[in-house]
């Protein structure tokens, strides 16, 4: 008997990487941010000079073939900066929206499994988005001190709110679906359903909220340290690294306008991942 091949199953998982290749811009986006986190990863080993390395016979240099991208005020190299500065900027970009995705999910699917918590649950949530958000960013970095650690429980904070909204909207329509019914019948409690059953089919806009998230807390992020309020010197942060040249943005202009070109780049490959995810992901896009 010949032996028969077999026929890769259809997963969900497979036919979303499928549209997903599909997607040139999607695929460009993500490609982008690869790099650009294994640069974050490997700067320690790929940077030309110690990112605090201060040479005063070599201030602010134009980019030539020994600092590609010139030298700041303190001659320090900014090529170097801009390499291991994205792991600061990373480190608050993915870690905030990271602890807001776990916290809000959550709370999002208690609020909507859970009537008797809803109310309470969800008008705290209406509180928090009733403040402006760049506001309240403030105010609790002021309350708290400005360093990198608080500037993350304020943007962890802040960005909480959208993905409880999304949850609560998305476990409402699922937990009256029939095979939520049919695990109840056979015994299984609470946070079985919730934890198996239906916080898996929210995933889809969640993902696509937590790639589009991504991008605005890297922005707040960097504008928070352009202020002075978030990430303090001598650290490589792009905002910070943004503020530092403002001042010599006339005659040196590369100071500011590269470590801005970066945060562009980064938010940019977001963006075009974050919008391939929402089409790859739509269901009504699937054959």
């Amino acid at each position: 008997m010949c032996k028969q091949k077999k026929q890769k199953r259809n997963t969900p998982m497979r036919d979303v990487m499928k549209r997903l290749r599909k997607n040139r811009m999607a695929m460009a986006g993500l490609i982008i941010l690869v790099i650009i986190l294994l640069v974050a990863i490997l700067a320690p080993l790929i940077i030309p000079y110690p990112y605090d390395m201060q040479d005063y016979d070599s201030r602010m240099v134009s980019p030539n073939s020994k600092h590609w991208f010139g030298t700041d005020n303190f001659g320090r190299d900014i090529f170097s900066r801009i390499l291991y500065g994205s792991r600061y900027t990373l480190t608050i970009g993915f870690g905030c929206i990271t602890i807001a995705c776990l916290v809000g999910t959550l709370l999002g699917a208690v609020a909507a499994y859970f009537p008797k918590a809803d109310n309470l649950i969800m008008r705290s949530i209406d509180i928090i988005m009733g403040i402006p958000t760049f506001m309240l960013a403030l105010s609790i970095i002021v309350a708290l001190g400005s360093n990198m650690k608080n500037l993350m429980i304020a943007l962890s904070i802040t960005s909480m709110p959208t993905f409880a909204r999304v949850t609560r909207a998305q476990v409402l329509t699922i937990k009256e679906q029939e095979f939520i019914e049919a695990a109840r019948c056979i015994g299984a409690d609470s946070r079985r359903i919730l934890m198996r059953h239906i916080i898996p089919n929210c995933l889809a806009p969640i993902i696509v909220q937590y790639t589009l998230g991504a991008v605005n807390v890297i922005l707040w992020g960097a504008s928070l340290s352009f202020i002075g309020m978030g990430v303090q010197p001598p650290i490589p942060e792009w905002g910070l690294m943004i503020s530092a040249g403002r001042t010599y943005l006339r005659d040196a202009w590369y100071i500011s306008i590269i470590p801005g070109f970066a945060i562009i780049l980064t938010t940019y490959a977001l963006n075009l991942l974050g919008d391939g995810l929402r089409d790859a992901l739509d269901p009504k896009l699937k054959q």
